[in-house]
C-alpha cells in the first residue's frame, strides 16, 4: 500500500509499506479522504504538545470504509462509512503520537470509531473533526440562536465551521477575516457578512442596531485578536476563544469584562460530542466543503503538505482523496 510517511523532521514522502494485519479487537480501514491540518505541519517541523518520533504517518482528519473487523469486534462490518476521534488517551493522539490516517490501508480500535450517518459523504466526513471542534464551542457558548448577531473572528477552518455552525442555528453571522477566498467561503457557509477586519466595527454596529455582537467566537489565536472580542461583545455578551496562543501578549481593556459583565470562556478540542456533532450535521444537511480548495491523489500526497505549509492566499484546506479497493 502507499502511504504519506513523515520520515525525518521536514521531510515528507510517500512511500510503500505492507497492508497491516489486524488483532482480535482491532479494524482494518481503507482511507477515503485526509484532510491536511496547521497541526500536521507542526508535526512535520518538529513541534506537538506530546513527544512523538519518527517516522509517523500522520492524519488525524479523515473518513474511511471498514474493510476488516477482528473476531472479537463487534457493531462494525465491512462496507461501513466511518470517521474516528483523534484523542486517544491524555498521551496519545491519533496521527500525532501513533500512526494516522494518511494511507491506504490503517487500523484502529472500534472505540474511536463513529458511524457516519446516511446523507454525509466522504468529503464531509474528514470535516467533521474541525467541526465537533466548532460545534463545541458553539454548545460552551450557550443559546447561540437567531435573535444573536455573532462575530467570527478568523476565517480558517475551524472559524470557517463556526461560521456554518452558528448560520445552521440560525443567527446573523459576521466573519472577520483579510483574505478575499475566506470571505467567500463564509458567505458560501451561511454567513450574513464577511468583511475585512478594518470594516468590522462598522459592520456589527449596523446589524445590531448599536448593541454590539451577542456573540465573539474568537478563532485567531492572534492577541491582538482575543483583546478586540472584548470590545466587540454586547452588555451582557459571551465571548469564547478557540484559537490557541500560548505566551504571546497584547493590551485589552479588562475592564470590559465586568463593565459589560460579560460571559467569558475557552474551549479546546471537542471531548465528548463527536456523536451529538454527527446527528446535528446529518439534520440539518449541512454542507461543509466550500472549505475545500484543493484535492491531491495519494501519488501527490506530498504536494497537500507543501500547500499546507507554504499557504497563499487561495488555501483554506486540502484534502487528499484515495481510492484503495476493499481486499
Amino acid at each position: 500500500m502507499k502511504a504519506l510517511r513523515f520520515t525525518a523532521q521536514d521531510t515528507a514522502e510517500v512511500v510503500e509499506l505492507p497492508v497491516p494485519d489486524i488483532k482480535v479487537d482491532e479494524i482494518l480501514l481503507a482511507a477515503r479522504v485526509v484532510g491536511v491540518c496547521h497541526s500536521d505541519i507542526d508535526l512535520l517541523e518538529g513541534r506537538y504538545i506530546l513527544p512523538f518520533t519518527y517516522p509517523l504517518t500522520p492524519g488525524h482528519e479523515w473518513s474511511a470504509e471498514v474493510v476488516k473487523v477482528g473476531a472479537a469486534v463487534t457493531g462494525f462490518a465491512p462496507g461501513d462509512a466511518v470517521v474516528g476521534e483523534c484523542v486517544l488517551a491524555d498521551d496519545d493522539h491519533f496521527g500525532f503520537t501513533t500512526d494516522g490516517a494518511a494511507s491506504e490501508y490503517f487500523v484502529v480500535r472500534p472505540e474511536w470509531l463513529h458511524k457516519l450517518p446516511t446523507g454525509i459523504d466522504y468529503a464531509n466526513g474528514a470535516l467533521v473533526e474541525p467541526f465537533s471542534v466548532a460545534y463545541y464551542a458553539l454548545m460552551a457558548t450557550g443559546n447561540v440562536n437567531a435573535s444573536d448577531v455573532v462575530v467570527v473572528l478568523g476565517g480558517g477552518p475551524i472559524g470557517l465551521a463556526t461560521v456554518a455552525g452558528a448560520s445552521t442555528l440560525g443567527a446573523t453571522v459576521i466573519l472577520s477575516d483579510p483574505h478575499e477566498n475566506r470571505r467567500r467561503a463564509a458567505l458560501a457557509l451561511g454567513a450574513e457578512r464577511a468583511v475585512n477586519p478594518d470594516e468590522l466595527d462598522a459592520v456589527v454596529e449596523e446589524l445590531s442596531n448599536g448593541r454590539g455582537a451577542n456573540v465573539v467566537i474568537e478563532c485567531t489565536g492572534r492577541p491582538g485578536a482575543m483583546a478586540k472580542a472584548l470590545e466587540l461583545a454586547a452588555f451582557r455578551g459571551r465571548v469564547t476563544y478557540v484559537g490557541i496562543d500560548v505566551g504571546r501578549e497584547a493590551p485589552a481593556r479588562l475592564g470590559l469584562i465586568q463593565s459589560k459583565e460579560l460571559q467569558i470562556r475557552g474551549t479546546i478540542g471537542s471531548p465528548g460530542v463527536w456523536e451529538e456533532t454527527l446527528r446535528f450535521m446529518s439534520a440539518c444537511g449541512i454542507d461543509l466543503t466550500p472549505l475545500v480548495t484543493s484535492r491531491y491523489t495519494v501519488d501527490e500526497a506530498t504536494g497537500a503538505i507543501a500547500e499546507a505549509q507554504n499557504k497563499t492566499e487561495n488555501t483554506i484546506k486540502a484534502h487528499i482523496v484515495f481510492d484503495a479497493p476493499r481486499l
